[in-house]
């Protein structure tokens, strides 16, 4: 089934990657689970290429993998893509496809904490040097910190519990000005609500395990890249690390897909909902949602971004360990867990300071709040009974 790109992007995700009359007339892509593939004569033996879309060997590429892998490169609006089997396995291997020893790269301070526990660890003992930047940084100040050894930037925007904006397309046009390879992290906006490929980065990174999955059942990863030089690349240093996403993930993440911009409305609906009344509690001393005016990068938001997800935090006045308990642990409809993107909502207490190194976190006591799909109201109800428990213990 084609996809028309003069078609609206609702239209053209319920289609990308479907090719019913080549399985059966199914609408969905069944999950294709296999690992030995037949040649049919010796003529097919020689020809095989693993690192392009050949469907030859069951780690290498398959239905599932092609479909999913084409979607994604829809959404995003790039060359091609390479599903993995985490966000963090995507992140990684982008990371080793681009670096070699002796090479420096940078790093935003905001970056999600696997990615600099990867940097910190595997990266910097086979010889990559991670340097650490603040999210606010200048175009100007991004060229006094390249040396002749960097080979990558990689951003994150918003950042990683604190949802700073960095300046994208600025930073972006110094990295390629310098032969860079630029990277971004773009989970939050989930491919839908921010395109960093159009604004001049090099490598979209995702955890479809996330909004694109939906439904917190899968673990899956995506690159998107810009150029097909780039894409062969990764897809290379897929295929010679094994990364691989599994038959029942990719099926999963292809169904988000087609609900993904209706999911993302209601998120941002319910998100926004949800921040307002936040930032009118006494106890709130700041929001950190990027849509809220006032916020982080609120500016940069409005000039870049098409809209919301329900990811979002807001800050307190520290409180006893006691105190906190009691707000989180009664909670009826947010659960606490370290994921977020799914149906549900969810609250999660954070500590900045573990993971800045180039920034120095003086907030006070930090919650992330992951709005879901349910009634606002009721997740009102639920955060107000949780706020009044603080009160009591206090």
């Amino acid at each position: 089934m084609s996809t028309d790109n003069s078609a609206k992007q609702t239209t053209r995700l319920i289609h990308a990657g479907r090719h019913p009359e080549r399985h059966a007339g199914a609408v969905n892509v069944p999950p294709f689970r296999v690992s030995t593939v037949l040649f049919p004569d010796l003529a097919a033996l020689d020809d095989y290429d693993p690192y392009y879309r050949s469907i030859r060997y069951g780690r290498t590429g398959n239905p599932s993998s092609h479909a999913f892998e084409e979607a994604v490169t829809v959404l995003e609006g790039g060359h091609g893509a390479v599903a993995y089997g985490s966000g963090v396995q995507a992140i990684s291997s982008a990371l080793l496809a681009f670096t070699k020893a002796g090479d420096h790269i940078l790093m935003v301070d905001t970056a999600y904490g696997p990615s600099r526990t990867f940097c910190d660890g595997i990266l910097k003992r086979a010889g990559v040097e991670t340097e650490y930047y603040d999210p606010a940084l200048s175009a100007a100040d991004l060229k006094a910190l390249l040396r002749p050894n960097t080979s990558v930037l990689f951003m994150e925007s918003p950042g990683s519990q604190t949802f700073e904006l960095q300046d994208v397309p600025a930073l972006a046009a110094v990295a390629r000005e310098a032969g860079i390879v630029s990277m971004i992290d773009n989970t939050w906006a989930a491919g839908i609500l921010f395109q960093p490929l159009a604004h001049g980065v090099d490598i979209s990174i995702q955890s479809a395990t996330k909004y694109i999955g939906g439904h917190a059942d899968a673990s899956l990863g995506v690159t998107v890249t810009a150029s097909e030089a780039h894409w062969l690349k990764l897809k290379k240093a897929s295929v010679e690390l094994g990364a691989v996403a599994g038959p029942d993930d990719l099926f999963m993440g292809l169904r988000g897909l087609r609900t993904l911009p209706t999911r993302m409305r209601q998120h941002q609906e319910t998100g926004l909902i949800l921040a307002s009344w936040l930032a009118e509690q006494p106890e709130v001393t700041r929001m950190r949602h990027p849509a809220l005016p006032g916020c982080p990068g609120h500016a940069i938001w409005q000039r870049d971004f098409s809209g919301a997800c329900g990811l979002f935090a807001f800050e307190m006045n520290p409180v006893p360990r006691a105190a906190l308990a009691a707000m989180v642990d009664g909670m009826r409809l947010f659960g606490m867990g370290y994921s977020w993107g799914g149906f549900e909502s969810l609250i999660l207490p954070c500590d900045p300071s573990r993971i800045r190194t180039a920034t120095r976190w003086q907030g006070g006591q930090l919650i992330r709040i992951h709005a879901g799909l349910e009634d606002p109201a009721d997740l009102i109800a639920d955060m107000n009974d949780g706020f009044n428990r603080l009160r009591k213990a206090l």
